[in-house]
């Protein structure tokens, strides 16, 4: 499929797989709303200081204070030391530079992410995590996180997903000599899983250590590893050496779904072979080492595939959701009427990959698209044409031409290694990228007041 996988519904970076909640929660920075601020200055209240100039934008200090008065209790919880102040002044700054380097880009471009598909996108998240958005905002709110910025974290995260694939991503190639390479070695990791059982051990640390007793549970920590990678049983050093509940159990914690894997964790839990044993995991009760003991799961067998092809029609300032509705409507209509589908799409879809196809979108699996498009595609009897419906994407409608139950083990990891790929060049890519953005642009850091530019 040459179109990318953000275009007819299928699901985007921060949309799709298995995005958790907390990823979403921690993922991304507000950005601030200069209009308003024009609007404190109309009412009197004082400007803030503005501590970068990026091009013709700028990035104040209220700004930059309320991103690491967010960052600060996150660290924490994740049991990361916090920087010193001024470190973590400049890390903060730089991430609010990059990211408004990328609003200016995709201003550029044209990409825009309106309220529509915002609200859709949060639907999405919701409904992924088993709640309503009223929910959903609750257990934020019980989080201690503002609803509003959860909003606009959840739009810089579609906006720059829209505005790399373009830029970055549609770029990349993967060849099939790469794949084989990739499935020879990591193939295994590649395998869904659906739970693992983990082992533990923990060096604890006092309530407020001392600089000597970080550094020896450090010291002792690193020293188990080392042990446990050279071929040490690892209960008998967690009995021996633990400080965990379980150290009598072998550090045994049992099955975990992969929902319900512990957030130390829930990241290596999801690559990590069996057998496998971090490096020591710094949290606020001391030093972890975890050990990959067990894993259940596997790929589907037979599956029931869709073959379909669609148009979309986007909807901005100039297109509305009725405006929209109303085009497919008629573009509907001549299809009925005995105009080729193939012909109208390539003229009126805004999915440019797609169109150039007749609005092909190949061989559908389940969970390859988003629910709105799913749901639609599994009811339509074959060579139906949908009634325009919408998605995070816009307005669609779609025809199913053929259906096919397929075993899609050896595809499927071929897409996931592929995709692994993708991202692992997508990553160098983007900071590349992100780098000669910034090279190319205006800046000037400010500090009490003195320009100095970097």
């Amino acid at each position: 499929m040459a179109m990318t996988r953000t275009e007819h519904g299928a699901r985007p970076g921060p949309l799709g797989g298995a995005a958790t909640l907390l990823t979403w929660v921690v993922a991304g920075l507000l950005g601030l709303d200069l209009g308003a601020a024009g609007a404190r200055v109309a009412t009197g209240e004082a400007l803030d200081s503005i501590v970068a100039v990026v091009n013709d934008d700028v990035v104040v200090q209220s700004e930059l204070t309320h991103e690491i008065n967010r960052a600060v209790p996150q660290l924490q919880q994740q049991g990361t030391p916090v920087p010193p102040p001024e470190q973590l002044r400049k890390q903060i700054l730089e991430r609010l530079i990059l990211k408004r380097l990328q609003q200016q880009r995709a201003r550029q471009l044209g990409i825009k992410v309106d309220d529509a598909a915002l609200t859709a996108a949060i639907q999405t998240i919701a409904s992924r995590n088993g709640l309503s958005v009223e929910e959903l905002k609750a257990t934020l709110e019980t989080g201690h996180i503002r609803f509003q910025d959860f909003r606009e974290d959840t739009r810089m995260q579609i906006l720059t997903a829209r505005l790399q694939s373009q830029e970055v991503m549609s770029g990349i190639q993967v060849t099939d000599q790469e794949i084989a390479r990739f499935l020879k070695k990591e193939k295994g990791k590649l395998i869904p899983r659906e739970q693992v059982r983990l082992q533990h051990i923990l060096i604890a640390l006092p309530d407020q250590p001392s600089p000597d007793q970080i550094a020896a549970a450090q010291i002792k920590a690193k020293q188990l590893v080392a042990k446990l990678r050279a071929g040490a049983d690892f209960a008998a050093l967690a009995a021996a050496s633990s400080e965990g509940r379980t150290a009598l159990e072998g550090g045994d914690l049992g099955w975990f779904e992969m929902t319900a894997v512990p957030s130390l964790v829930a990241d290596r839990a999801q690559t990590m072979a069996k057998g496998d044993i971090t490096d020591p995991i710094r949290t606020p009760s001391g030093y972890n080492i975890i050990r990959m003991a067990d894993v259940k799961g596997g790929l589907p067998g037979n599956i029931t595939q869709a073959k379909a092809r669609h148009i979309l029609v986007r909807t901005s300032e100039m297109v509305s959701d009725g405006d929209a509705k109303i085009r497919l409507g008629q573009l509907r209509t001549r299809i009925d009427g005995g105009d080729d589908f193939a012909s109208l799409a390539r003229a009126h879809s805004d999915d440019t990959g797609s169109a150039l196809k007749g609005g092909d979108l190949g061989w559908v699996s389940p969970g390859d698209t988003v629910p709105e498009f799913e749901k639609v595609m599994d009811t339509l009897a074959i060579g139906d044409v949908s009634e325009p419906f919408k998605s995070s994407f816009g307005w669609h409608i779609m025809q199913v031409q053929e259906r096919r139950t397929q075993d899609t083990t050896d595809e499927l990891l071929r897409i996931k290694a592929r995709e692994a790929i993708q991202r692992r060049k997508g990553e160098e890519a983007t900071d590349a990228w992100l780098k000669r953005l910034r090279d190319e642009s205006y800046m000037e850091i400010r500090r009490d007041g003195a320009g100095v530019k970097p």
